[in-house]
Protein backbone atom coordinates (compact mmCIF):
# COMPACT_ATOMS: atom_id res chain seq x y z
CA UNK A 1 0.00 0.00 0.00
CA UNK A 2 2.63 2.43 1.20
CA UNK A 3 6.33 2.09 0.78
CA UNK A 4 7.93 2.74 4.13
CA UNK A 5 9.86 5.98 4.39
CA UNK A 6 10.89 5.80 8.48
CA UNK A 7 13.86 3.82 9.89
CA UNK A 8 13.48 2.27 12.80
CA UNK A 9 14.41 4.63 15.34
CA UNK A 10 12.41 7.10 14.02
CA UNK A 11 9.59 4.55 14.01
CA UNK A 12 10.96 3.90 18.07
CA UNK A 13 10.65 7.85 18.54
CA UNK A 14 7.27 8.22 17.57
CA UNK A 15 5.54 5.60 19.11
CA UNK A 16 7.46 6.56 22.80
CA UNK A 17 6.18 10.38 21.86
CA UNK A 18 2.67 8.74 20.94
CA UNK A 19 2.00 6.67 23.75
CA UNK A 20 3.56 9.31 26.16
CA UNK A 21 0.82 12.52 25.04
CA UNK A 22 -2.19 9.94 24.75
CA UNK A 23 -0.74 8.45 28.41
CA UNK A 24 -0.77 12.22 29.83
CA UNK A 25 -4.25 12.80 28.07
CA UNK A 26 -6.01 9.41 29.58
CA UNK A 27 -4.30 9.28 32.89
CA UNK A 28 -2.92 12.73 33.83
CA UNK A 29 -6.06 14.72 32.76
CA UNK A 30 -4.14 16.30 29.96
CA UNK A 31 -5.68 19.24 27.59
CA UNK A 32 -7.46 18.18 24.82
CA UNK A 33 -4.52 18.91 22.27
CA UNK A 34 -2.34 16.04 23.72
CA UNK A 35 -4.61 13.59 21.54
CA UNK A 36 -2.58 14.57 19.00
CA UNK A 37 -0.63 11.39 20.09
CA UNK A 38 -2.52 9.82 17.91
CA UNK A 39 -0.37 11.03 14.65
CA UNK A 40 3.08 10.06 15.58
CA UNK A 41 1.48 6.48 16.96
CA UNK A 42 -0.21 5.75 13.69
CA UNK A 43 2.92 6.77 11.56
CA UNK A 44 5.54 5.01 13.84
CA UNK A 45 3.39 1.78 13.58
CA UNK A 46 2.73 2.17 9.83
CA UNK A 47 6.35 3.23 9.14
CA UNK A 48 4.60 5.77 7.04
CA UNK A 49 4.83 9.52 7.30
CA UNK A 50 2.87 11.68 4.44
CA UNK A 51 4.55 14.63 5.48
CA UNK A 52 8.66 13.16 5.01
CA UNK A 53 6.90 11.68 1.30
CA UNK A 54 6.17 15.21 0.81
CA UNK A 55 9.05 16.85 1.86
CA UNK A 56 11.41 14.04 -0.01
CA UNK A 57 12.91 12.26 3.17
CA UNK A 58 13.76 8.65 3.67
CA UNK A 59 15.15 7.78 7.35
CA UNK A 60 14.83 4.18 6.34
CA UNK A 61 17.87 2.20 5.06
CA UNK A 62 15.93 -0.55 2.97
CA UNK A 63 15.47 -0.15 -0.22
CA UNK A 64 11.95 -0.27 -1.03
Amino acid sequence: MFKTNTGNIDRIVRVVIGLALLGWYFFADGPIWALIGIVPLATGALGFCGLYTLLGINTCKLKN
